[in-house]
């Protein structure tokens, strides 16, 4: 998958009357994933994009960081869920997100305690959503926007992803939380997540 454009990007929100910020005062952050149609498990062949006004031009600055939006391989292969590996539905999560630790290791961008997210379950083990036979739940936990290795940029998902999404090169996953700081100390802590499909665009 190419790497997608902010027209593009916010043409397809628009398009499914999802909320986009633009508040003047800069750092609203619209992050959006965006997962391709490459139905190939394991790798980061998604991106995870973020776009907000900038307050001193009024342009939009835009970013796009490669990720990825489903499972890696171990997960699907060893369930840790009888009922399937948790794949999130595409949406928008309006305030669903804040900065808190991942797995209690490193600050992130996760989900918010309490705030239920809508995921289907993997049951065929790969990594495709099979509508007729995997099921959706709305009670999904732990569904958290974080890095894979810390020091190097990942080219396989494999364990860092059992749902979460996953950004593959830690400098690019630094960017990110500088702006998610930034927005932190002006509009509080709460994030809204919106995952895309490519075939949105």
């Amino acid at each position: 998958m190419n790497r997608p454009d902010r027209a593009a990007i916010h043409a397809a929100m628009k398009q499914k009357d999802y909320r986009i910020f633009d508040n003047a005062k800069g750092f609203d952050l619209n992050i959006v994933g965006v997962r391709s149609a490459e139905t190939k498990a394991n790798s980061f062949d998604d991106w995870l994009t973020v776009s907000y006004k900038d307050a001193a031009h009024g342009d939009w600055a835009f970013y796009a960081f490669a990720c990825t939006t489903d499972p890696g391989l171990s997960h699907l292969k060893n369930l840790s869920q009888p009922d399937g590996t948790a794949v999130l539905k595409e949406s928008q999560y309006r305030s669903s997100h804040m900065i808190r630790k991942h797995n209690g290791q490193y600050d992130a961008i996760c989900q918010k305690p309490g705030f239920k997210l809508t995921t289907y379950r993997d049951r065929n083990q790969d990594g495709t959503i099979d509508r007729e036979s995997d099921q959706i739940f709305t009670n999904a936990t732990g569904i958290n926007i974080h890095r894979a290795n810390r020091v190097r940029r990942s080219t396989q998902v494999d364990r860092w992803s059992a749902g979460c999404q996953v950004i593959a090169d830690p400098t690019d996953f630094d960017v990110l939380m500088t702006f998610a700081r930034r927005a932190k100390q002006i509009y509080g802590n709460g994030f809204t997540y919106t995952l895309l499909h490519e075939s949105d665009l």
